[in-house]
């Protein structure tokens, strides 16, 4: 067992170092083709030290940032090969990678960074810290209830932009000497701004049902995915009634760390391609795409499991149920949302078209959502959130113009 768990892992190890190599080269093929970057040009970096693996962290940003760009140049400096190929390719935002720190500081010392924003927790960001003169900003990567999102690692920036009331609430619980109203800002959900896109199908009479589950945990406190648990009998059950069209949306990390429940992932995919095979007109989607917006927009109904994508559902304002953790291991926050949330126990997931017929049609449970989008995000008229975005960036700005100013008159003893 351990001769072969090792040579496993010698095997991902070969594979990572040639998928870095080939990225390294198409980086170098892209940038050669392209005109350095003006001196000065930008205000803002963004701040990304992942794989390929998370841009789904990044690119739920892309619209907020390019908007925001029309104000205040944005670029994303990515720290890992294969996260800056797949940016590069996105081409959403302009882009320098800096693997290393003598990198880092050359790009630094020819532009004009005011503001360092922070999509997650990598532990590559400290390298970043070290410079100052700038404010290091967290802006997460969503909003939920899991632990992660009061980690005592916040206090190691500047400034966090936070969501709504539901994040100071939390972080006031949970954070010691973290002075709230001087280090948030809150912002609502600007990503809500943009939730659109293309449909993959024509919209018809049709129940349109998301079900996004989250991955399988590297731990039993994050054990939310419900694949495994839930999924195979809920998108079984829809895909039999011929009045729903299920969109599938998995984690990117599906199947990561236990191979049964990537097993689980590519059944349910497996069924989704027989289900239209036999049913033309039915028009399921497997969502394996890099844009996240049109889904939440389309669904008349999501099912998530506890993870950002709750959050992300809950800012469009539409039914939503989630998904209870069968492993008891698994922390829950229940003095938010999930207090008072729509949950789909693993038992009654067979039961999963009553469970949507409820929530789609419930006025009770419209009204709930309601009160908890409004704790959440605040005021979500389109363009509220995307103003406040705007505004914090501004403010942030102008603090840096006040601090520079008196570093100034310190170096220069007036």
């Amino acid at each position: 067992m351990g001769i072969a768990r090792d040579v496993r892992k010698a095997v991902e190890l070969v594979r990572k170092a040639l998928e870095a190599r080939e990225a390294k080269q198409e980086i170098r093929a892209v940038l050669a083709a392209r005109p350095p970057f003006t001196a000065h040009r930008f205000r803002i970096a963004v701040y990304f030290a992942d794989g390929a693996v998370n841009m789904y962290q990044m690119r739920q940003w892309y619209r907020p940032l390019a908007e925001l760009a029309q104000t205040h140049p944005v670029v994303v400096m990515a720290r890992n090969a294969t996260g800056a190929a797949a940016l590069l390719k996105d081409d959403a935002l302009p882009v320098v990678f800096a693997p290393n720190v003598r990198d880092m500081e050359r790009f630094l010392a020819a532009q004009d960074i005011r503001i360092v924003l922070y999509v997650n927790q990598n532990t590559r960001n400290f390298q970043m810290f070290r410079y100052g003169e700038r404010w290091h900003v967290f802006i997460n990567h969503g909003e939920s209830d899991k632990m992660y999102m009061t980690t005592n690692q916040y206090k190691a920036y500047d400034y966090a932009l936070i969501a709504g009331q539901a994040a100071r609430d939390r972080l006031s619980r949970t954070l010691w000497d973290f002075d709230l109203d001087r280090r948030t800002l809150e912002i609502g959900r600007p990503q809500a701004d943009h939730y659109a896109g293309e449909l993959p199908y024509t919209p018809d009479d049709r129940t349109v049902v998301l079900y996004a589950p989250t991955w399988e945990g590297d731990r039993p406190a994050a054990h939310y995915g419900s694949v495994k648990t839930h999924g195979e009998a809920l998108v079984g059950a829809l895909l039999a009634t011929g009045r729903h069209r299920v969109i599938y949306r998995p984690h990117p990390r599906s199947g990561v760390v236990d191979a049964s429940f990537g097993a689980a992932n590519q059944r349910i995919i497996a069924a989704l391609a027989a289900a239209n095979a036999s049913d033309p007109d039915a028009h399921h989607v497997y969502d394996d795409g890099p844009e996240l917006g049109w889904q939440l927009a389309a669904a008349d109904v999501a099912i998530a499991d506890i993870s950002a994508m709750v959050y992300d559902r809950l800012a469009a304002g539409k039914p939503l149920l989630i998904t209870r953790p069968s492993d008891p291991a698994a922390q829950v926050d229940e003095g938010g949302y999930l207090s008072a949330c729509e949950w789909l126990m693993a038992e009654d997931a067979p039961r999963i078209v009553e469970e949507v017929e409820r929530v789609h049609h419930d006025p009770e449970a419209a009204a709930r959502l309601e009160h908890w989008v409004m704790h959440y995000f605040g005021d979500t008229t389109p363009g509220a959130a995307t103003a406040r975005f705007h505004a914090a960036i501004d403010q942030l700005m102008a603090k840096w113009d006040e601090w520079s100013a008196r570093s100034l008159e310190t170096s220069t003893g007036r």
